[in-house]
């Protein structure tokens, strides 16, 4: 069994293949030079220094040898041959080849660029992984204005982050709102307000021209090919020392197209996270799959970036490489931490008719409910957990939650929780 990606799904699907009792020879392979590791600290905890690498590992060195996993690390594949029963060799930019009887597709997305003038300045990077961490890392302590290009969530995580350790951050976002794919109108208004309010400089409707450069006059390190500022649209130029930009992500669908499955915006799989060979899995960031929501219109595909699908996603995998059949079905939930502001999201709020607001803003809690056709389908909980537990839990055994009764943030959701 070889698993392509060392990723969180990756490791969940080792993981679960052996729960489940398989027995053949794992091989785990990763293109990074690091063991497989958590991501979601990447942009909080790690850039800020309050955890140590070692405390992202996912598992021990004795756990892969104890269950015959073999870890490969720091190898790219670059081809791969497949038979139709689903066995193949997989050859890397090395020359190393890895023969499998069943094969997985775990690869991610990677971070989409920023094509303009200056993008491969010095001090200009992505957050994506952990060496794109240690270079954000490696520059901190010299900068002191940073630009942040994106308001989505690694971005203000990140911005947050930066700005806590001291440093003048500035976030554009080239739409209208921030966190626009992910959240509501009153969602994104709130994050925009709770940023400004703890000092965070964020302009809307704002996009990048170029990146410029630190001449050779002015000292700077890299002979002028330092970043030192970013000039916008309308000619005014920010200071900075580090653009960080976090535009989205391009899900990796290479070998998959190589291969000939189908790809539509990620890996196109099954419920049972089969892709279009019928033999291979694909699982997490970088699959294309029916929409997991009990209840979602027929034929509806999404692609989800989460750790929850990530794990859910894998589990299902291992019952399909087991012979089993176990459909994905489940409700999506997310979290995102932005300074002392805790957003985590129940369920998916696309197609909502009505919301509800909760907000005690004593407490600093704020809640939206979102409803389609009388119904609960989705909740934003800021620094609100019983809100988020309970919509969860409604969502997850199918029951309701009335929205005039739950416009009320005094009373407790789960006191108001039908089955009808």
């Amino acid at each position: 069994m070889l698993i392509i990606g060392a990723s969180q799904s990756g490791v969940q699907l080792a993981v679960s293949l052996r729960a489940l009792g398989f027995d053949e020879h794992i091989t785990l392979l990763g293109d990074e030079d690091h063991r497989p590791y958590q991501r979601p600290a990447l942009s909080k905890e790690f850039l800020q220094g309050t955890v140590e690498s070692e405390s992202l590992i996912f598992r021990s060195n004795e756990y892969w040898a104890e269950h015959n996993v073999e870890l490969v690390k720091g190898e790219y594949i670059v081809r791969i041959e497949k038979e139709a029963d689903g066995s193949g060799v997989a050859h890397s930019s090395s020359g190393r080849q890895f023969p499998f009887t069943r094969l997985a597709l775990t690869v991610g997305a990677r971070a989409r660029k920023l094509e303009i003038e200056g993008g491969d300045l010095d001090g200009v990077l992505y957050l994506r992984n952990a060496d794109d961490a240690l270079a954000l890392k490696a520059r901190v302590e010299d900068a002191t204005d940073v630009v942040v290009i994106g308001g989505g969530f690694i971005g203000l995580e990140a911005a947050s982050s930066l700005q806590k350790m001291g440093k003048n951050v500035t976030v554009l976002e080239f739409g209208p709102r921030l966190v626009g794919r992910a959240v509501g109108e009153e969602t994104a208004e709130y994050f925009l307000q709770a940023h400004r309010a703890r000092g965070l400089d964020i302009r809307l409707n704002t996009s990048a021209k170029r990146f410029t450069a630190a001449g050779a006059g002015d000292n700077a390190p890299g002979d002028g090919r330092r970043v030192a500022g970013v000039e916008l649209q309308d000619g005014t130029v920010l200071p900075a020392q580090i653009v960080l930009v976090g535009i989205g992500v391009i899900p990796n669908t290479q070998l998959a197209e190589q291969l000939g499955l189908a790809v539509d915006n990620g890996i196109v799989v099954d419920r049972f996270a089969l892709a279009s060979d019928g033999t291979t899995v694909a699982i997490g960031d970088c699959a294309n799959m029916p929409n997991p929501v009990p209840g979602s219109e027929p034929g509806e595909r999404i692609r989800l970036e989460s750790v929850n699908n990530a794990i859910e996603h894998a589990k299902v995998a291992a019952y399909s490489l087991t012979g089993r059949r176990e459909e994905y079905a489940g409700i999506p939930w997310f979290w995102s931490n932005q300074a002392d502001l805790k957003l985590q999201i129940a369920g998916l709020c696309s197609g909502y008719d009505q919301t509800v607001l909760r907000q005690d803003q004593e407490r600093g809690k704020f809640s939206v409910l979102y409803y389609r056709q009388g119904r609960i389908i989705a909740a934003d909980c800021v620094n609100a957990p019983l809100d988020f537990m309970a919509v969860k839990n409604a969502l997850a055994k199918g029951q309701n939650i009335p929205a005039d009764a739950a416009a009320d943030p005094a009373t407790p959701l789960k006191t108001i929780t039908t089955d009808s």
